[in-house]
């Protein structure tokens, strides 16, 4: 912290004169009890509001939050320390490790915020505001998570924005210069704020959908209605009198995919049936499938045509597989971009599935979820020259995700990143990105021999599918270039001996291997109305053996203060007690140790020990700590982790 006193600097940078400060610190002497000298300044007109906010952040005149928060009583010093280290250990948030471990509660701590920040508290009632709902949306989009943010009240000259920490400096001032009015800014709950947001997005998908002139319905419901109104024919003659082009059935596929792109899902299913049965669709949300809506048999033939007319498929050929891409901004009130697949069934029909792709911006390195030591070592092996890392594990896995945020923490004016992907989801600025079209030979081999020629520092590829792709990476990861990719397989030890079935030099591979990361993803417990509990004792036992008995002594866990999370159900997470998904993971680190085993071409269980050995925990282990942290439980974990 700086050791010159708030007054020394106020008249090192001309905010104050020092008569002013003088007649501060005279009036403070008298006043009982005795106010800070800042915000005296500010009640005296000598000095405004941001200027000393901005002078306490620069200069680190603030009381540590620490401080305010046994100050204020809101938790006690052992259960501080306990959250210290588990925020230290596991990279995350403090407040957030607090209220995981239910320390305290979500309004003392929006209160101490508040007191640490000096803003205001405020509650937010449900009263409909004042802001117009085209600013509230543009406020809410321009924070990003964690920080949350909604409008509370405004007038002709400022608008005051609850948030639930305050915004930098310079970004506030980028706020106002963008919304031209003056920001006063209030502290209040993460989920009151949530709550006001859904308000304000509530209305404005139906504003946008309004001013595109789309006439989605309010839910798929009011469709089927419309539906049940036109006359009934025979079936065999309904097949035929559907067509791709019936505005009807054009609403239904819109609202199908748009339903999709709000609930944030990953993938849509239709799925025809022969005869009479109903087309079911289906919605993969955080991993889950869930049915959507079952539609009427007579649309099992015009839904997959309308959707390969959307995606410019050829509607003629139901005899082979086809994919391709929709831009939906050309259809529907949402910018996202689709990946189309069809695959014939029985009874001449076909399924669709739709990937929905949402492009954007790389997730931040600290919010992977990496334990201290996964993020250390993958960080030092970032920081090499030249190597192999590889990201494993399942579709929809995250290892793309994993991949760019890794990328990022490299990614700088002085290194020359090039990355080849299949398709390109997330995009960088300092990045050259490739897109794979194998229909005109670009594969991922072809385009990474020609990075080789395009002096790069760091190679992505998006997947190592084949023995020429994983030569060529080797070779390159050997010749000075560091090389980033991904591969289909459930572990890491596991990928190590894939690589060598595909016939790799056990040498070369050795050489350029530097680590492996195997992941999976768990729906995480809804943050607003999951409930900690007190496990008993024959339930911790079960949860410590399932990780193993010696190496849960090894990670100094104490049990009797071990708390877990249930799932419980509210209106924020459908009623399911999941929200969000959150990363498990294992590394395996490429040591001389590990290097012999390769070159030995060792059987995946030695392998196994010596990564064990050297400190790798299991992806079952890693799941099972976020168990103990509340951040999910133990069925998600073993939903997705066979051991």
């Amino acid at each position: 912290m700086n050791d010159m006193k708030v007054g020394d600097i106020l008249l090192e940078q001309m905010l104050v004169t020092p008569e002013q400060l003088h007649e501060a610190l005279e009036l403070q002497k008298t006043l009982s009890p005795s106010p800070l000298l800042g915000k005296l300044l500010v009640k005296l007109g000598y000095l405004k509001e941001s200027d000393l906010q901005l002078l306490l952040d620069r200069h680190e005149k603030r009381q540590p939050f620490t401080e305010v928060l046994l100050a204020l009583g809101c938790v006690t010093k052992e259960d501080l320390d306990v959250a210290l280290e588990m925020s230290g250990n596991e990279f995350l948030p403090l407040d957030q490790v607090l209220l995981n471990l239910d320390f305290v509660t979500e309004e003392a701590l929006a209160k101490a915020i508040a007191t640490y920040v000096d803003r205001p508290f405020v509650r937010l009632k449900q009263a409909k505001s004042n802001v117009k709902k085209g600013l509230a949306t543009s406020i809410i989009s321009f924070c990003t998570p964690p920080l949350m943010v909604v409008p509370v009240t405004m007038d002709g000259v400022s608008i005051t924005i609850a948030m639930t920490h305050p915004l930098p400096y310079n970004e506030l001032r980028r706020l106002e210069a963008q919304i031209k009015l003056k920001v006063i800014t209030v502290i209040a709950m993460r989920s009151e704020i949530a709550r006001a947001q859904n308000l304000f997005t509530a209305f404005s998908v139906n504003d946008e959908v309004e001013q595109r002139g789309l006439e989605l319905p309010h839910s798929m419901m009011a469709l089927m209605a419309e539906e049940l109104e036109e006359p009934e024919l025979e079936l065999e003659l309904d097949l035929y009198k559907v067509t791709e082009k019936d505005s009807l059935l054009v609403k239904m596929v819109n609202k199908i995919i748009y339903d999709a792109y709000k609930n944030k899902a990953s993938d849509i299913h239709i799925e025809p049936y022969p005869g009479k049965s109903d087309i079911v669709v289906r919605m993969r949300v955080d991993g889950k499938c869930s049915v959507y809506q079952q539609l009427p048999c007579k649309y099992k033939y015009a839904i997959p045509s309308r959707i390969k007319i959307m995606a410019e498929l050829d509607i003629a050929e139901r005899r082979r597989p086809q994919d391709d891409k929709i831009d939906f901004k050309r259809f529907g009130p949402a910018d996202v971009e689709l990946r189309v697949a069809t695959m014939p069934t029985v009874g001449h029909l076909e399924d669709v599935v739709i990937r929905l792709l949402s492009v954007g911006e790389p997730m931040l390195f600290d919010k992977l979820g990496l334990t201290r030591r996964n993020r250390e070592a993958l960080i030092a092996a970032i920081s090499k020259p030249y190597g192999l890392i590889l990201v494993v594990g399942p579709t929809g896995s995250g290892k793309t995700t994993t991949l760019h945020s890794a990328i990022a923490v490299a990614n700088s004016p002085d290194i020359k990143i090039w990355t080849a992907e299949d398709p390109v989801e997330i995009t960088q600025t300092g990045l050259r990105q490739v897109q794979v079209n194998a229909k005109i030979g670009l594969t991922f081999a072809a385009i990474l021999r020609s990075f080789l020629r395009l002096d790069p520092d760091i190679v992505m590829i998006g997947e190592i599918r084949d023995l020429e792709t994983a030569s060529i990476v080797i070779e390159a990861s050997l010749t000075g270039h560091l090389v980033l990719s991904t591969m289909h397989t459930n572990s890491a030890p596991e990928t190590v001996t894939r690589l060598l079935e595909m016939g790799l030099d056990p040498f070369s591979f050795s050489d350029s291997i530097r680590c492996v990361l195997a992941q999976r993803l768990a729906t995480s417990l809804c943050e607003h109305c999951k409930e900690k509990y007190r496990p008993g004792e024959s339930e911790l036992d079960e949860l410590i053996e399932e990780y193993g008995t010696e190496a849960f002594a090894a990670t100094g866990i104490n049990r009797e203060k071990i708390f877990l999370a249930k799932a419980v159900g509210c209106d924020q997470c459908q009623d399911t007690g999941y929200l969000g998904r959150i990363g498990i993971h294992e590394l395996l680190i490429c040591n001389d140790a590990m290097k012999s085993l390769i070159r030995k071409k060792s059987e995946i269980d030695k392998l196994r020990l010596q990564a064990v050995a050297g400190g790798m925990v299991t992806l079952k282990q890693d799941g099972i700590l976020k168990v103990i942290y509340g951040l999910t439980d133990i069925h998600e974990i073993r939903r997705v982790c066979v051991r």
